[in-house]
């Protein structure tokens, strides 16, 4: 499709994305055909009688390694796939890893306003040869400073935080604007009926009509949720990668 996004992942268990790219917000964008999903199985390009792509480790070591030879012909193949699928534009390579830089939602905003289609390798065990983070632009992007069995899920956050940015996605075109991180600070509570639930009653200047008390009340609310939550942030512009 002409304008259509599109987004690949290389990994041994593309069913596992499918069905979350599949799914609400990200589903929704393939269904408009504002994004198009791309998916590549490792095991494909693995090698020997029973495809394997990962060997023990050089040096000795707990774990595999998952080898170059599947990684390097599979990157092959969904690049030279994305770049005519894009007319000609090579893919951004992301290789979600915990020792990369902090993906935060301003990475993901430039992400969405880039043209380049997206390429995730998701690695398993106990990650990808060197060689193959030597050979190729790989960008390695951490989710959190924590450890998990593959990439897959990482990939599917940073999925997740591009494309609802894409023009066109959401329904209400304000909603990533006035979110979390998006503006530099926390989002403000939100209320919906009824006016009393459980005894606990919504905040009667969200019932006043008056929008600028409206406004300096969730601003001021949330001002004390990030100075209480994340300190660390004082001084330094929520989304702001370090």
């Amino acid at each position: 499709m002409e304008h259509c996004r599109h987004i690949g992942v290389i990994s041994l268990f593309p069913g596992m994305l499918r069905s979350i790219f599949e799914t609400s917000i990200p589903g929704r964008a393939s269904t408009k055909g504002l994004v198009c999903y791309h998916y590549w199985n490792l095991r494909d390009f693995g090698t020997g009688s029973y495809h394997s792509v990962d060997d023990y480790p050089f040096g000795g070591g707990g774990g595999m390694v998952m080898k170059p030879e599947p990684l390097g012909e599979a990157l092959d193949r969904s690049i030279e796939s994305l770049i005519g699928l894009s007319g000609g534009i090579p893919p951004r390579l992301v290789y979600p890893s915990p020792q990369g830089k902090g993906f935060v939602q301003k990475v993901a905003r430039e992400w969405a306003e880039s043209p380049r289609p997206l390429l995730f390798l998701c690695g398993h065990y106990e990650g990808i040869d060197q060689r193959i983070l030597d050979g190729y632009p790989l960008e390695e992007w951490s989710a959190g400073d924590y450890v998990l069995s593959g990439g897959e899920l990482p990939c599917a956050l940073m999925v997740d935080a591009v494309v609802r940015l894409l023009p066109g996605v959401l329904s209400n075109e304000s909603s990533p604007v006035n979110e979390t991180f998006s503006n530099g600070s926390f989002d403000y509570p939100q209320y919906t009926r009824p006016r009393v639930f459980r005894g606990s009653e919504v905040p009667a200047v969200l019932l006043s009509g008056d929008h600028q008390a409206i406004r300096r009340f969730r601003e001021e609310v949330s001002r004390k949720k990030q100075q209480a939550v994340r300190p660390d942030l004082n001084g330094n512009p929520a989304g702001v990668s370090r």
